[in-house]
């Protein structure tokens, strides 16, 4: 029977550094929680004291019983003071204080974080998490050890980790929990370089990179993604690819990665004659190096805290030895670090390694029945892993995945050869350029065929199933999770249900399933449930229809376009270039005719321009200015274009540009809005007096920047929000939708309601979610 003891205490860690930061608030609740845990701990060692005078077994068996209590209330409790200090101490130091003044700063820090670009509305800026060691603000002088993220020009992109830089700007109060403040940076001056270690870790990282500069893009952005994390130059639509069919681990940090890599360096040990106690030293030096290897942040702790325990299962009498390290994982990095308790990273990592430790053996071993052990192992493992993160991975997206233990079945014999290829690659670039292409050319072959299986199991008829995320549809889907596992033995020891289970998938998978009633007969236009973005579908005839705007990915525009059986798209109108409005263009063109295509008069960023012409040129469709006032028909739809307007005012930033359209079919009369600001809905109010529509796209996903006089006075009858599910930008706002409700307006939103059809008739516009 299996010693569950250490599990528990993980377990009762990991709850109470998620309650910690709400209950031990400091400092008169985190010395509460200490006293607590003191207490508790002398409680516990009197009764220890007590268990070995008493020999009797009923009362040793209850005084054991008592023990593991007492252990894990001060587990939950010491994980929840731990991290109700730790939340307390970042968010209450004369960093935090000054950033709630906007004060300007003089600061000295070290770098804790690869620089990393990323484009906004006034262009590309770099991002970089540094702590703060010394730093002058305000006529005050201060020294501490103060995490910032700060957000600075191109010169931070040279600044390497490790580093020691001196630099000045504007404190705000940052939104993230586990740093002080947001520092505006100028520009950095390097005071001192990295130390050796991280010399040594970044010039085995650029080695890899050098060694497949001249494989294929996907090979040359996976291959460090592979080895080290690293995955820079990534294409969206490949990414996208890898979350569907359940690989998205193999772009990250993982345990993987570590199992991998040490594992390798211990045979090659053992072959160079290392035994005994020398091996853990290898192991030992093998984890360091990874983690300098893939950056010491949080997820590549938690990864290498994982990958240790995958080493432990690989040991003699492995499986017990790792449950009970995994157990022992999770309380040290509860304790060490309990902001990780609300990384999903984390959450994934150790369900997917309890998974395969508690549900894959009894599974492999009834596989064995009647296949070979490597085969047993082969679809036991990512069955096991998946099944345990499945409850979790719905709350997140929604979706159940039913490619994923395919996909990394398929994929899972590539992995480790093109993980190990690929350090190998940069070790020996280190020594010999085109030694390191060499041996990265077959590296490079093995992720190719790991990019096509993410390809075509992305692209299947039914590649994952929409569920809910609420409470009820959750606990449906964990009771049928906890049916699975155990009823799993039982049917897959008999050949004839396994068989008819894999041909029962393998049939869902290749044809494309309807859910009932949707689409709707007749609807008139449908708003896309494709998360924080928009994607719009108006009718225009026979499987043919307007789209506007394509979302923040191609597959589930592509996949809601599949839905209404959508084969044509006369015109597609981008109403402006931000990321969530074109990054899906190409999956509107997959598979379709696409006619016109309309974008807005300002041409920023250039990023989502670029989006925009490459799917265009590749259908070969010229993009152009949507005519301002403009009026057209397609099939059933009449429209306008009621904004911009000639020349767009100095500042307009690019939600500011955003078309707007109005739309008439059907009987209805629709306001398609993009994200146009408060000053543009003013210009329209002002231009459109008394304008009234039946249905309103409520502009910027419902944020609370708008004219609210002008939302009140269209009257509309149903308004319509796009918007990711938690997102991070508090959208939508109450203080805009509550206001619509309380005049009278139907207000739909797809994070709660999914996507969204409008239907027309008599008595004017209804509505079906699906």
């Amino acid at each position: 029977m299996r010693d569950l003891r250490l599990p528990l205490l993980g377990v009762a860690a990991w709850i109470g550094a998620l309650l910690g930061p709400q209950v031990a608030a400091w400092p008169v609740g985190g010395g509460i929680v200490a006293s607590i845990v003191l207490v508790l701990g002398a409680a516990l060692g009197r009764s220890i004291g007590r268990s070995r005078r008493r020999r009797d077994e009923p009362s040793v068996a209850s005084s054991a019983s008592r023990r593991t209590a007492a252990a894990l209330l001060i587990m939950a409790l010491g994980a929840g003071a731990v991290a109700g200090l730790r939340a307390a101490q970042v968010q209450h130091n004369p960093v935090a204080d000054l950033a709630a003044h906007g004060a300007r700063v003089h600061l000295t820090a070290s770098v804790s974080s690869d620089a990393r670009s990323v484009i906004g509305v006034s262009g590309e800026h770099v991002l970089i998490t540094l702590r703060v060691t010394d730093l002058t603000g305000r006529g005050q002088h201060f020294r501490l050890g103060a995490p910032v993220l700060a957000i600075g020009d191109s010169e931070w992109a040279e600044v390497p980790l490790g580093a020691t830089v001196v630099t000045s700007g504007r404190l705000v109060t940052a939104d993230e929990s586990d740093v002080a403040a947001l520092l505006v940076a100028d520009t950095p001056r390097l005071v001192a370089g990295p130390g050796p270690w991280w010399r040594a870790a970044g010039a085995v990282r650029s080695a890899i990179r050098a060694a497949v500069a001249d494989r294929p893009a996907d090979q040359r952005a996976l291959v460090p993604a592979l080895v080290d994390g690293d995955d820079t130059g990534l294409a969206d639509d490949l990414a996208d690819d890898f979350r569907t069919t359940g690989l998205t681990h193999l772009l990250a940090v993982s345990g993987t990665n570590l199992t991998l890599l040490v594992g390798f360096a211990l045979i090659v040990a053992r072959w160079c004659g290392v035994r005994g106690r020398w091996l853990y030293l290898v192991g030992a030096g093998g984890i360091v190096g990874f983690v300098l290897l893939a950056r010491t942040e949080p997820s590549v702790v938690r990864a290498a805290a994982m990958g240790t325990v995958g080493l432990l299962a690989m040991a003699r009498g492995g499986r017990g030895r790792a449950l009970r390290g995994l157990g022992a994982a999770v309380c040290a990095l509860m304790l060490l670090d309990p902001g990780l308790a609300t990384s999903l990273g984390f959450a994934l990592s150790a369900l997917a390694t309890a998974g395969i430790l508690l549900f894959g053996p009894p599974w492999r071993d009834a596989l064995c029945h009647w296949l070979p052990r490597w085969a047993a192992e082969a679809i036991a493992v990512p069955a096991a892993a998946q099944l345990a993160c499945t409850p979790l991975i719905a709350a997140i997206s929604g979706q159940v995945s039913l490619v994923a233990v395919l996909a990394n079945l398929l994929a899972e014999p590539a992995v480790a050869p093109a993980t190990v290829l690929g350090l190998l690659a940069g070790v020996c670039g280190l020594v010999s350029a085109p030694l390191g292409r060499l041996v990265a050319t077959p590296a490079g072959w093995c992720v190719g065929w790991i990019i096509a299986v993410a390809r075509h199991c992305a692209h299947l008829p039914t590649p994952a199933i929409g569920w809910g995320s609420g409470p009820v549809a959750l606990a449906l889907l964990v009771l049928g999770c906890v049916a699975v596992v155990g009823l799993g033995p039982r049917l897959l020891r008999r050949p004839l249900l396994g068989v008819g289970c894999a041909l029962l998938l393998t049939l869902v998978l290749l044809v494309r399933m309807s859910r009932f009633g949707w689409p709707p007969d007749d609807w008139v236009m449908v708003m896309c449930d494709i998360g924080q973005g928009d994607g719009l579908v108006v009718s225009a005839g026979d499987h043919a229809a307007i789209v506007v705007d394509s979302g923040p990915a191609p597959e589930p525009m592509d996949r809601c376009l599949d839905d209404l059986g959508i084969t044509t798209v006369p015109l597609l109108v981008f109403t402006h270039f931000d990321a969530d409005h074109v990054t899906g263009a190409s999956g509107v063109f997959s598979g379709r005719r696409v006619g016109a295509v309309w974008t807005t008069t300002l041409y920023q960023p250039a990023s989502g321009v670029d989006k925009v012409t490459d799917a265009a040129a590749d259908a070969g469709v010229e993009p152009t200015p949507a005519p301002y006032a403009a009026t057209g028909r397609i099939g059933p739809v009449e429209l306008q274009v009621l904004w911009p307007s000639g020349a767009l005012p100095a500042g307009t930033d690019t939600n500011g540009s955003s078309v707007v359209l109005l739309v008439r079919s059907h009987g209805l009369t629709l306001l398609l809005t993009g994200d146009v600001d408060p000053d543009g809905q003013r210009v329209l109010a002002s231009r459109l007096p008394g304008l009234t529509v039946d249905v309103l796209k409520v502009p910027h996903h419902g944020s609370k920047y708008q004219d609210e006089d002008w939302l009140l006075s269209l009257h509309a009858r149903v308004a319509l929000t796009s918007v990711g599910a938690d997102n991070d930008y508090g959208h939508p706002a109450a203080s805009t939708l509550d206001p619509l409700a309380a005049a009278g307006t139907a207000v739909y939103r797809t994070d709660t309601d999914g996507a969204i059809a409008v239907l027309g008739g008599a008595a004017g516009p209804r509505v079906v979610t699906d």
